[in-house]
C-alpha cells in the first residue's frame, strides 16, 4: 500500500483520502490505468469506481467500461468506493468554473469531490479554478480553503475563491479594485449651480455647498447613474450632455481605488425636493458664490473642475459624449466617450 501512496503523490492524486486500491506491479501500470473518463463538456459525468483488494494482483489489470462508469479492477472481485467529480466547464483560458448549483451539500461528498477533481484538473493541465459559494452552503468554504483555494472577491450571496494550479506566478486576475461615482454639474439660465449639503458627522465635506454625488450602480452607465444621482438628491430632472473631466484616487474606502466622473447636465425642472435620508439641503446658488467657499480656494482639484464645467458650458472646452457601439469582444452594444467636436 505504501508503494501506491508515494505513486499517487508524484502523479498529483491523493487516493490515499479516496479509496483502497492493490498495490501493482509498476509505478507506471498504475497510473496508466487510472486513466479519467471526461464526458460532455470536458467533465466526468459518472462517478468513477475503483476496486480494491489486499492481495496483490494476479494476472495484471485492466479497465472495464459499464454503464457510463469506468472500472479500474484487477481479476478478483472486491468492495468498492466510488467518487465524483464536480460539476464544471473550460473558461477560455485553460481554466475550470464549477457550476455553484451542483456543489454536493454534504461537506465530506464535497470535499471528497474537490480532491478528486483538482487532482483530475492537475493532469488535464489546467490553470486556474473559480469556485463560486453561495451564502447558504458557505459551511463549504473552510474546506476549501484548507484545500489551498484563496478569497477573491464576495458580494452580496455568494464568496467566490480560486485555486492556482500551475508551479508558475498565478495570472488570475485580482478582485474588484475599484468604485466608480459621478458628479452633477447643473447650471440654470441664471448661472446657478444645483448644490447640495450632505448629512454627515463631522468630515471633509461638513457644511459646504457642493455638486450632488453618488456611485453607480451595477450594470448602469456613468451618464445614467449622474441623472439618477441628482433626481434622488434634489428632485430635480435633467439629461445628459457631456462627461468634462474624471479624477483616479487610490486607497480610499476600504483601500480601493475611486474613480469620479463629472458630468454636465441640462436642467428640464428647477422645483427642488430633497432625500431627506441623504441630503441635509439643497439650492441653485450663483456660481461665485460657490467656488467663493473657503474649501474650494484650498481645494485646486474640485475648483479645476467646477472651472472646466464652466468652460463647457460657455462652449470654449469639449468633453466626452457617449457613442453605442458594438463590441467584437463580447457581442454586445456599449458606450464609447468621446469628444467629436473634431468629427473623426
Amino acid at each position: 500500500m505504501a508503494a501506491v501512496v508515494n505513486a499517487c503523490q508524484r502523479t498529483g492524486f491523493y487516493f490515499q483520502r479516496l479509496c483502497l486500491i492493490e498495490e501493482p506491479r509498476s509505478n507506471s501500470s498504475w497510473a496508466k490505468d487510472c486513466s479519467f473518463q471526461w464526458l460532455s463538456k470536458g467533465f466526468l459525468s459518472k462517478p468513477i469506481l475503483i476496486k480494491s483488494s489486499p492481495l496483490p494482483f494476479h494476472g495484471g489489470s485492466h479497465v472495464q467500461k459499464k454503464k457510463g462508469l469506468q472500472v479500474l479492477s484487477p481479476n478478483i472481485s472486491s468492495p468498492s468506493t466510488a467518487v465524483e467529480l464536480l460539476d464544471a466547464w473550460d473558461d477560455e483560458y485553460d481554466g475550470v468554473i464549477i457550476d455553484p448549483e451542483s456543489l454536493p451539500s454534504s461537506a465530506n461528498a464535497f470535499a471528497s469531490a474537490l480532491r478528486a477533481s483538482l487532482s483530475d484538473w492537475k493532469l488535464k493541465g489546467k490553470k486556474g479554478v473559480w469556485l463560486q459559494i453561495l451564502q447558504e452552503q458557505a459551511d463549504l468554504v473552510p474546506i476549501a480553503i484548507q484545500e489551498g483555494f484563496n478569497y477573491h472577491h464576495a458580494d452580496s450571496g455568494y464568496v467566490m475563491l480560486t485555486y492556482w494550479i500551475p508551479n508558475e506566478p498565478c495570472l488570475l486576475p485580482a478582485s474588484p479594485s475599484h468604485q466608480i461615482g459621478v458628479a452633477g454639474f447643473v447650471i440654470n439660465d441664471k448661472k446657478q449651480v444645483l448644490v447640495v449639503k450632505e448629512k454627515c458627522t463631522p468630515c471633509s465635506c461638513s457644511g459646504l455647498w457642493k455638486l450632488p454625488t453618488g456611485y453607480i450602480n451595477k450594470s448602469e452607465d456613468i451618464f445614467a447613474g449622474a441623472i439618477r444621482e441628482v433626481k434622488e438628491e434634489t428632485g430635480v430632472d435633467t439629461i445628459f450632455l457631456q462627461m468634462v473631466a474624471f479624477r483616479h484616487a487610490h486607497l480610499v474606502a476600504f483601500e480601493t481605488s475611486d474613480l469620479l466622473f463629472v458630468c454636465m447636465l441640462k436642467p428640464l425642472s428647477y422645483e427642488i425636493t430633497i432625500d431627506e435620508k441623504e441630503i441635509q439641503d439643497a439650492k441653485w446658488m450663483p456660481i461665485d458664490e460657490l467656488i467663493g467657499q473657503p474649501f474650494y480656494q484650498e481645494d485646486h482639484l474640485s475648483k479645476k473642475a467646477i472651472e472646466i464645467c464652466l468652460a463647457a458650458n460657455e462652449d470654449r472646452y469639449s468633453g466626452f459624449i457617449p457613442h453605442q457601439l458594438a463590441s467584437k469582444f463580447d457581442g454586445q452594444l456599449s458606450y464609447l466617450y468621446y469628444d467629436e467636436s473634431n468629427k473623426i
